[in-house]
């Protein structure tokens, strides 16, 4: 973060330069957020070079201590672009010390006023124009880093989820089987007959079961 000389002891400012999307005839805005780093009452004011070109809200608070506050600096639509689109426009966010409870509205007009023997601490702000060529090829490059890398990751992972599930139906029709032939195996066969043609009837139905989520997982593997 830029500032004024040793830096800022009351307030820190993100972020650290002004970033506006520059188009013709259209208005562009960057929101900084000022924190008030200390225990006491902080007043801030925001000067530009160019106030015509801007329009900042709001350009003077009072920020409670440990608290912070939002402020929105709007560029005005503009009629021509600036030689090799390079900005010579700085802000300069000034602040101090203010009696605890004090209101915008009455703070003294020498608030910011080097010569009043307040301590004021400076914040120098830069700006930079963005044009709507670099910014929008920006954002495809991010779309296309993502999607290169997402389908895969999600592939992947549909594919493992299909294996699984895959797995655990044929371990289940194998332990069924199993147990089936230990039933079969143990109980005397003339004395059984209506258990044993209830569960067969049980066992194949939850094989035809199984054997459909088996044909969907693989037909779902081919697939992918």
């Amino acid at each position: 973060m830029s500032d004024g000389g040793g830096g800022n002891n009351l307030v820190s400012v993100q972020p650290d330069e002004l970033k506006f999307q520059f188009e013709l005839e259209k208005q562009s805005y960057c929101d900084l957020k000022v924190v008030n780093k200390t225990e006491h009452h902080v007043a801030f004011k925001v000067k530009t070079t160019s106030p015509k070109k801007y329009f900042v809200r709001p350009n003077t608070g009072v920020i409670q201590p440990w608290d912070s506050c939002f402020i929105r600096v709007t560029l005005q639509a503009q009629q021509e672009y600036p030689p090799d689109m390079q900005c010579k426009d700085k802000f300069l966010l000034q602040s101090t010390i203010v009696p605890p409870h004090t209101d915008v509205d009455e703070l003294p007009q020498d608030t910011f006023n080097k010569d009043s023997g307040r301590a004021i601490e400076e914040c120098k702000l830069k700006v930079l124009y963005i044009s709507p060529a670099s910014a929008h090829a920006n954002s495809e490059n991010q779309a296309l880093a993502g999607s290169t890398q997402s389908p895969d990751t999600n592939s992947n992972q549909a594919v493992q989820r299909l294996k699984d599930e895959r797995d655990a139906a044929v371990q289940q029709t194998q332990q069924l089987q199993q147990e089936l032939d230990m039933l079969k195996r143990r109980r005397p066969q003339k004395t059984d007959h209506g258990f044993s043609l209830t569960f067969a009837i049980i066992v194949a139905l939850i094989g035809i079961v199984a054997g459909f989520l088996l044909n969907f997982s693989l037909s779902s593997l081919s697939a992918e």
